[in-house]
């Protein structure tokens, strides 16, 4: 049966991938609109998280924007559909830029391995096959599906160009294996935890929960941070951008470990608002970022 869907899904996904871009722009986002609109999934959900993220922002321009989100998410769901076939498939390097690729290599030099640092901006699982194609590899912290053909198909599928990935349950012992051979690790970043796995932070002012993996990571090996981000330009190809290594001097010289883990993620915290803020339009607001009463002062 499995195979059957999976045999199914495949074809879908050929038709989908040899239509123009145009039209798949299209289809993506009457997606978007279909998801917003009419169904209304999770509205409620990205109206609040645009008003706390900019409460000045008329609520005309706050619909807009969060319609423009989700057109951005249908068009990453149509992209879903070019996975099969990026394989060997030379054409698509093209679909990608990659800017600051000297900052990700300069990192390497220090030979502690390289901990990256993510969003849910563009679209990163596309972005990934993208980099894969560009000979960049590495393990990704990434959720399950609670069914399993589902997982497997999509595991199976993300994983064709090379990208490992790692569960985020019991995950220590793999991202600190992967470090220890001076590979990469790319932490996706942006998502609320609560307690104990996460640490109370700000993210847009705004009081929420953030996972403290990454620091405790970086500071076990001294790994640095590297912030990657993408962009969907206007003319659809994926821009991949990798900054700097993060700069953490600021508080180097606090001496409680837990303290200068928590002041670590903040920083990466206000790092990812930057981003957010460059690009509104391209953010998952449909995730809950803040919740209230998660943690006890």
């Amino acid at each position: 049966m499995i195979k059957l869907i999976a045999y199914v899904l495949k074809a879908f996904a050929w038709i989908i991938s040899h239509l123009p871009k145009k039209v798949q722009f299209f289809l993506g986002d009457v997606i978007g609109i279909l998801w917003f609109d009419i169904l209304r999934i999770r509205r409620p959900i990205i109206i609040s998280n645009l008003t706390l993220a900019f409460p000045t922002m008329s609520e005309k321009k706050r619909i807009q924007l969060a319609r423009r989100s989700m057109c951005n998410l249908g068009r990453g769901f149509i992209e879903f559909c070019h996975f099969p076939f990026m394989e060997n498939h030379k054409k698509y390097l093209d679909e990608f830029i990659i800017e600051g690729k000297g900052h990700l290599e300069q990192a390497q030099k220090k030979d502690k391995g390289v901990c990256l640092m993510t969003l849910h901006l563009g679209n990163g699982d596309y972005a990934t096959a993208g980099l894969a194609l560009h000979g960049i590899h590495f393990h990704l912290i990434s959720k399950e599906f609670k069914m399993k053909w589902i997982n497997k198909l999509w595991f199976a599928m993300r994983s064709k160009l090379g990208t490992k990935f790692i569960p985020p349950r019991n995950s220590s012992y793999a991202i600190l294996k992967a470090l220890k051979r001076k590979e990469i690790v790319c932490f996706v970043q942006d998502q609320f935890m609560g307690p104990p796995i996460g640490v109370k932070t700000t993210f847009f002012g705004h009081e929420t929960g953030t996972a403290l993996g990454l620091s405790v990571m970086a500071m076990r090996y001294n790994s640095p941070i590297v912030p990657v981000y993408n962009y969907r330009r206007y003319d659809g190809k994926i821009i991949i951008v990798f900054e700097k290594e993060i700069d953490f001097s600021s508080i180097e010289n606090t001496q409680d470990v837990e303290e200068k883990q928590k002041l670590m993620t903040q920083i990466c915290n206000d790092k990812l608002q930057e981003y957010v803020e460059k690009y509104p339009e391209q953010w998952m607001w449909v995730h809950r970022r803040w919740k209230q009463g998660k943690f006890k002062d």
